[in-house]
């Protein structure tokens, strides 16, 4: 039996939900273990993997708060009782607080943990599972020490596989087959300093536009639509980057990898390192060495748009180096070395 951890955020939990499909369909016996406070408590009930939700404290970067730190041990109490029920024979985490405790506790019982991380700058649980881990799993490379080093593999990031003619999604989205279709993401949530700033520098470009705002900002930001620049609360990743030629988004792992997977040329707009630690800086400036991605700058905006349309076969063959195609499959073999 494999157990999987890791979760509170999409991040971190879609990439491990993705290796637990990968598994079952291989016939392996396959355990969920999440935190009570993540997203996983919202979607796990929702589906048929086995799964258990416990109390997990929220690793901060700079300091423990003494109500996180008791949350933490009664998850660490939890999860030593479960994984002596369940006795598996290897571990997946994918890291945050949510993958910390049953990680942790798999190192000190001799199970055999392999780590993937999402990001292209380690993460604290990472950092700190790292050392004692059987193997660490990498969506892009990331410098490492030489300890580290021979214990990582550049995996890719598990990502929906699915891919549609462009001009099947054109269609089905409502957009035109003859004009350049711009993909504006903010994340799952929106990103409220992209709905703001792009929409007045986008609309004079005359191009149409796919903006997803985020559910709770739709009516909020419903006055930006115009004739070809539509607005969206939520999109289906899979069917919008078929459609596109030019993605313009923060740098979240997921969506970047996605955008690899399609092919997709992107402008970032990384959030601050005082928000995640820098992860996003680190994972935009990845995509920008592999030729896939350039850094927006909001002055030369149009400028950039238009040189990228221009010629985007090198950015496209720039995402393909990072492409994760085959990423499930990857971890899913990793682990079974382990079985």
């Amino acid at each position: 039996m494999v157990l999987l951890t890791g979760g509170g955020t999409g991040g971190h939990l879609f990439p491990a939900l993705a290796v637990a499909e990968e598994l079952r369909k291989r016939g392996r016996e396959v355990f969920y273990l999440g935190s009570q406070g993540g997203l996983e408590a919202r979607l796990l009930p929702q589906t048929s993997l086995p799964h258990a939700l416990i109390s997990t404290g929220k690793l901060d970067r700079s300091t423990l708060r003494p109500q996180e730190a008791w949350r933490l041990l009664q998850g660490l109490k939890a999860s030593w009782r479960l994984l002596g029920e369940k006795k598996p024979h290897a571990i997946l985490s994918t890291g945050g607080y949510a993958g910390f405790p049953g990680a942790m506790v798999g190192e000190l019982k001799g199970i055999p943990v392999l780590l993937h991380e999402q990001n292209a700058k380690l993460g604290l649980a990472i950092r700190l599972l790292a050392p004692l881990a059987r193997g660490l799993a990498l969506s892009v490379p990331v410098p490492l020490d030489f300890r580290l080093a021979r214990k990582a593999r550049v995996t890719g990031y598990p990502v929906r596989e699915v891919r549609y003619p462009k001009g099947e999604a054109r269609a089905r989205l409502g957009f035109p087959q003859d004009q350049p279709l711009l993909l504006v993401l903010g994340g799952s949530q929106g990103s409220l300093e992209l709905n703001e700033k792009l929409p007045p520098l986008l609309k004079p470009l005359g191009l149409p536009v796919l903006h997803q705002v985020g559910e709770r900002w739709v009516e909020r930001y419903r006055h930006l639509e115009a004739r070809g620049y539509r607005i969206a609360g939520f999109v289906d990743a899979p069917l919008a980057m078929s459609a596109a030629d030019l993605l313009l988004a923060r740098a979240g792992a997921g969506t970047l990898a996605e955008a690899a997977y399609h092919r997709l040329p992107a402008l970032l707009f990384p959030l601050s390192p005082s928000l995640d630690g820098g992860a996003q800086v680190a994972n935009a400036h990845a995509y920008q060495k592999a030729g896939g991605a350039e850094l927006g700058e909001l002055a030369q905006l149009g400028k950039q748009v238009e040189r990228i349309l221009a010629h985007p076969e090198p950015y496209r063959e720039g995402m393909a180096r990072l492409s994760p195609e085959g990423a499930a499959a990857r971890l899913a073999d990793w682990l079974e070395e382990f079985l």
